[in-house]
């Protein structure tokens, strides 16, 4: 049975700031671990769990707490293709749950701050995300709301039931998939965060970001809205913008600022994720705060030394 989860992670939202923690794909790949499958980290949920669980530890022992599970990729139709069974993905996607927490356990046991509760949020990324060739930053994939709803659905089914705190449904591109997904989180338990990719002003699809972060406004199972998985410069416009327009906490974990050059599949550029943005995120209205993307624990920690100076 997966441990019940606390009851008051909204609360938990609301008072903040709480850390978010870093990029899981770039903290496996560290450790050696080759992610060039198409299940991409979800892989290693099968193959390598104490990987994933030494993943979120890093965070968690850098000062993260709320851990991201390793569940982005992860889908009964992307474990399908590799011939894994309904029956053995449901448990996969669970297990996700279960190593977060997991994590959570160790490094509460050791930490110096045994006062504050680790929390656990199972990744929901977006439909481009299983086909696995870009599409998650494009959108538009020719599905409509409805057939997007279904499938979601089920896989959200699974992971509320492994006892997460939060839902995030990340790192989505398109509005058309956040309406399908806030209407896939109804009636599931379990409070979620909405956080779109994004290019300047708009979603990666092309909608105003402003009228796409609206649609969250009146969902009661939303607890913060935001952006994730885009530049560091795009987050800081987009954090006042999520709180003027729905009136909700806001999320925010951009990724380290480098770009990926497809036709190399390497990352250029420099990075220009630095901890003292926190400042600003905090002032317009962020209470999670964390990066995606190449943010590793070293990132992770300095902002998590900003975000408790800001406490005192």
């Amino acid at each position: 049975m997966p441990a019940t989860p606390p009851p008051d992670f909204a609360a938990a939202v609301a008072a903040g700031p709480l850390v978010l923690d870093g990029g899981m794909s770039n903290q496996l790949a560290a450790a050696g671990h080759d992610l060039g499958d198409a299940l991409w980290s979800a892989r290693l949920l099968a193959d390598a769990p104490e990987a994933v669980v030494a993943a979120h530890r890093a965070y968690f022992d850098a000062g993260a707490e709320v851990a991201i599970t390793a569940s982005y990729q992860a889908s009964f139709e992307g474990f399908a293709r590799r011939g894994v069974g309904r029956a053995e993905a449901a448990a996969l996607l669970a297990r996700s749950v279960e190593l977060a927490r997991e994590a959570a356990r160790r490094s509460a046991a050791e930490r110096e701050r045994p006062g504050r509760p680790l929390w656990v949020a199972a990744s929901v990324g977006p439909y481009g995300a299983v086909l696995a060739d870009g599409s998650e930053y494009r959108g538009r994939y020719g599905l409509t709301v409805d057939e997007l709803e279904a499938f979601h659905r089920p896989r959200l089914e699974v992971l509320a039931a492994a006892g997460p705190d939060v839902l995030a449904l990340e790192t989505v591109p398109d509005a058309d998939e956040a309406r399908a997904l806030l209407r896939a989180v109804r009636g599931l338990g379990v409070p979620a965060w909405l956080s779109y990719s994004v290019a300047g002003g708009r979603t990666r699809a092309g909608q105003p970001l402003a009228e796409a972060l609206a649609l969250a406004a009146e969902a009661d199972e939303v607890v913060a809205v935001g952006v994730n998985c885009c530049t560091p410069q795009d987050a800081d416009a987009a954090v006042a913008l999520a709180a003027r327009v729905t009136g909700k906490p806001v999320v925010v974990y951009p990724n380290s600022g480098e770009e990926w050059d497809a036709g190399v599949r390497d990352w250029r550029g420099e990075p220009t994720f630095r901890p003292d943005r926190v400042s600003g995120w905090l002032a317009g209205g962020a209470r999670l705060v964390g990066g995606c993307c190449r943010v590793g624990p070293r990132e992770i920690a300095a902002l998590a030394a900003e975000v408790t100076r800001g406490r005192r």
